[in-house]
């Protein structure tokens, strides 16, 4: 069975390249599931998706925790541990990252046991965030890594899955997967499908207690305009960023610029602050700035800390 993790940003196409690469596989005869995973639906979030394809019955169910193959469509996401990239993965596990960075350097800094690809980024933009087409650029990648799927099997997913989209929009689509698929031809095959699972290796999920409120603090109705301050979206972060003013270099329009929520704010001196009531926790900010000063704290650890000793 093949198994295949996305990931990718709210935005970037990642659910639409899994869909792809399940229409693909079953074109080709195989049998298949494909799924997306996130939090609350946002643009710039972390996301994933996966795909399992089999010429038997596929019986296990949820995330893939061994992928055979991880697909990268933004950068930014693999040295940050909560977007969980490396999860499971192992020496036989063949990770494909679209950046302009060769292999031997993001081996290098993920100390990588397994194969790494590159897909390069867009000569276009030069900046692999940027495009649109990533998602079917990825796709059509994959495709091409597992060797199973022919030319003709991706663009016929790509039309069926993207039926609804102007004609265009499909074509573009369509020549960023072929060229991705063709960029891949080195590597042709080198993902192989992983043995079957049992019972006994079934790992329990690390579950995440969340507060039951009452119906009225919990499911507020709000008709006003103007009122999205009023909406604490911050309830949604499973991970808080937390700033190092002694780190930080005041490059504050960096990371106050690409947080995707405008939850950083900038003092007369350059000092940003993170709104907590409206930060999502999507780590762009982790991701992107430069001295490191802003590190990861899962959520109920650092509840915990508050709380103090029991």
């Amino acid at each position: 069975m093949f198994r295949i993790r996305l990931h990718g940003r709210g935005g970037q196409g990642v659910k639409t390249a899994s869909r792809i690469l399940g229409t693909a596989f079953f074109l080709e005869g195989f049998e298949v599931q494909d799924a997306p995973r996130y939090g609350a639906e946002r643009r710039g979030a972390p996301i994933f998706a996966y795909v399992r394809a089999a010429k038997a019955p596929i019986l296990e169910r949820g995330v893939i925790a061994r992928p055979d193959l991880v697909v990268v469509a933004d950068e930014t996401l693999a040295p940050i541990p909560a977007a969980g990239v490396l999860v499971g993965a192992g020496p036989r596990t063949a990770l494909m990252i679209n950046s302009a960075e060769s292999a031997e350097v993001w081996t290098k800094r993920l100390s990588a046991a397994g194969k790494v690809v590159i897909l390069p980024v867009s000569a276009e933009t030069g900046n692999h965030s940027a495009t649109p087409f990533v998602g079917a650029a990825c796709a059509g990648a994959a495709a091409r890594l597992v060797g199973s799927i022919g030319r003709a099997s991706l663009a016929r997913a790509i039309e069926d899955e993207m039926r609804d989209f102007s004609k265009d929009i499909v074509e573009k689509n369509l020549a960023h997967a072929l060229a991705a698929y063709d960029a891949m031809a080195p590597h042709a095959g080198s993902v192989s499908e992983g043995a079957e699972t049992g019972a006994r290796d079934y790992a329990t999920p690390d579950w995440i207690e969340l507060p039951i409120d009452p119906a009225r603090i919990s499911a507020p109705d709000i008709h006003a305009a103007a009122t999205s301050v009023e909406v604490r979206t911050g309830l949604w972060r499973t991970t808080r960023p937390i700033i190092d003013d002694e780190h930080c270099k005041r490059c504050s329009w960096i990371c106050s610029t690409l947080c995707p929520d405008g939850a950083i704010d900038v003092d007369a001196q350059g000092t940003p602050s993170i709104d907590y009531d409206h930060c999502k926790g999507c780590l762009v900010c982790v991701a992107v700035c430069p001295p490191h000063a802003i590190r990861a704290v899962p959520e109920r650890e650092w509840q915990k800390a508050q709380e103090g000793p029991t």
